[in-house]
């Protein structure tokens, strides 16, 4: 049972709770990865090994590419922080699990302190937004 002020409030905490509860059972599936957009960092290098045969497809890529940042510049840009040189020191860090806790505004190891997304819900995330992509560039208007 859930209870709060307003059938809103109550409706509000069902869904967190939902939400939670589905969060659980993707990760328990999948696994995890570190959260804050850093996963979707970490692809950025398997789009060097893409074979391109033409223009479009480079544009293709470069827009991959660019959605890829957007995750985390958006959180970084939340907090007021300037995401430029926050995002390129994750790309540039060593430790695949490095990201910017936005919270305490500091870099951190992001499995370790407990920021992290669900393998299933980044995967199915990437293979949506692929789908749709490719819907919207061969539809004809």
């Amino acid at each position: 049972k859930v209870g709060g002020y307003s059938e809103v409030e109550v409706g509000e905490k069902k869904d967190r709770i939902t939400d939670a509860l589905n969060a659980t059972r993707a990760a328990v599936e999948e696994g995890i990865v570190p959260g804050g957009g850093v996963a979707l960092l970490r692809c950025l290098p398997c789009l060097d090994d893409v074979e391109i045969s033409n223009d479009d497809q480079k544009i293709g890529i470069e827009i991959v590419r660019n959605s890829l940042r957007v995750p985390i510049t958006q959180i970084v840009k939340n907090t007021g922080v300037d995401p430029t040189r926050v995002v390129e020191t994750v790309v540039n860090s060593e430790n695949n699990n490095m990201g910017y806790d936005a919270l305490n505004g500091k870099h951190v190891n992001m499995m370790d302190a407990g920021i992290v997304d669900p393998t299933k819900v980044i995967r199915t995330a990437l293979v949506d937004a692929a789908g749709v992509a490719s819907l919207l560039t061969t539809a004809e208007c």
